[in-house]
Order: structure tokens, then sequence, then C-alpha cells
């Protein structure tokens, strides 16, 4: 009986195992390099390099405007990178805003680290405000935050801590990371139980609670002007996920925009409203 007791808890610690390093392969982030950078469409920058946490160094491109003293900062998606982000930077950038793309960590040619999650990018997103605030005082009179899928996520939780953002842009976010996860591992046909290991899992492992972090929450705390824009055809987050925020929390700050025909990853579509998009920051104060 001891011998089969011993069999059966080796073989649930192995099975338990595989599951637990299948989750951290699962969500490893594809590192993707820039290929281009704001100079091949004529535009003049500066490449710099922004302390985060864990001495860790963040890659980036600032795009000034001269006799400018307001700045928007845009941050990518999951598996992306700030060359992905630099169609919807242009329109800021001819409105006179001076702009700063930035590679989370794990991201572009940003420092590695152990994971990245939805705080961590926020965590990355602090420091580079804190970075401009002192490097380029003159430039953040106005700060604005855009951010993609995650990057939105994390804007809005940054955002929802902090007294200094004078708006927010949040491209295609999840209402909520439980319900982006339960979505996610549906797609493989994970069992219940497993599935209900992995979601607190990896709440354990971001060092956060699910509704801490959540979009449909955290815009409740935001005082600043918030633009919410989704996707009408998005698959990977539901265009509802943007209502469900938008209606969760009825403030007069808040706007909603819905683009007809536009998918998870089309900033390019997101990219014909641009005119909306600057007039919104227009309409802030910049």
């Amino acid at each position: 009986m001891l011998n089969l007791f011993v069999i059966v808890l080796v073989f649930v610690t192995v099975v338990l195992l595989f599951f637990l390093v299948m989750i951290h392969l699962g969500f490893r982030v594809p590192k993707n390099l820039e290929k281009m950078d704001p100079g091949d469409i004529d535009l003049k920058f500066q490449t710099v390099s922004i302390p985060t946490v864990s001495k860790k160094m963040l890659f980036g491109w600032l795009i000034p405007i001269q006799n400018s003293n307001t700045t928007l900062i845009i941050l990518h998606g999951w598996g992306s990178n700030a060359e992905q982000m630099l169609p919807i930077a242009l329109p800021f950038h001819q409105a006179g805003i001076n702009v700063l793309l930035i590679d989370a960590r794990n991201h572009g040619r940003s420092d590695r680290q152990s994971f990245s999650s939805l705080p961590r990018f926020a965590e990355d997103l602090d420091n580079a405000i804190k970075w401009l605030e002192n490097t380029y005082p003159e430039y953040s009179s106005k700060v604005a935050l855009l951010g993609h899928s995650v990057g939105a996520g994390a804007v809005l939780f940054a955002a929802s801590r902090r007294s200094d953002i004078d708006a927010v842009i949040s491209i295609s976010a999840f209402a909520h990371p439980k319900w982006m996860m339960q979505r996610f591992l549906k797609r493989f046909y994970t069992p219940t139980l497993l599935s209900t290991f992995v979601i607190h899992y990896v709440e354990w492992i971001i060092g956060y609670h699910y509704e801490e972090i959540a979009p449909i929450n955290t815009i409740c705390e935001i005082k600043c002007p918030v633009l919410l824009v989704h996707g009408k055809d998005d698959t990977t987050v539901p265009v509802e996920d943007a209502l469900i925020i938008s209606s969760n929390c009825k403030k007069s700050n808040i706007k909603l925009m819905i683009i007809e025909n536009a998918g998870h990853e089309s900033i390019e579509k997101i990219k014909t409203h641009e005119k909306e998009l600057v007039q919104f920051l227009l309409d802030s104060g910049f």
C-alpha cells in the first residue's frame, strides 16, 4: 500500500510539474525586434534607454516637436513592439504633440526578465513617465497615455494610480484578465479543474488579484478623460468587453469609440479615425 501511495504521489508531482512548465512556455513572449525606425518615415527621433525595475532597461524612441510641451507615451500589446505602433503615433506627432514609444520588458529591444504581465507593463510605463518628467520636464506640461491590448489594460491601471496623467486612449482592452484567461484556455479544450488551477496559479505568479488590475475596475479610478477604442470585429477580445467596461463605470470622463470592420490588430484601420483620436487630445487640453 505504501509503495502504491508513493507511485501515485510521484505521478501526480510529475504531471503537476509538467503543467507548470507548459504554463510558463505557453505565456512566454516571442521576441520581435524592430526592423525599421521613425527615420525610415522621415521623422527626426532619438533612441532612448529608460531604467525600469530590477536594473533592467527599456528601449524607446522619442519623437520630439519643437516648442511642444505635451507628450503622448505609447505602449504596444503582447508580443508587439514600438515599430508596430508607429502608424498610430504619426497623426499625434503631426498635430504637434511629442511622442514617446517604448518596448515593455521582454519585448522588442528592451531587456528580458522572467515573465511579462499587465502589472509589469504598467511598471515599465510608470518608469517611462518618471524618466520623461525628470529628463524632459519641458515636454511634460501635459502627459497622455495610449496602449493597445495588454498595453491598454496597463495604461488604465497606471492612470488609475496617478494624478499626473491628463488623458488616456485605450485600444482593444480586455474587460477582465480572468475572462481573457478563460477564453484562452477554452481554445485548447482545457478541463475545468485544470483551467481553474492555471488561472489561480497565474494570479499568484503576477502578484496581484485580478480584480485589482481588471480594466472594468481600474477605469473607475481614473480622473482624467478616457477614450475606449475597440474594433467591432475583434475576435481576440470581443467588442462586448469594451461595452462592459464603459457601462460598468458610467462617468462623464469616459468615451467609447467602436470601429467598424476592425479586428484586434487593426492598427491601420484604427488610424483611419486619426482625426477623432487627435481631437480627443485637443479637447483634453493638448
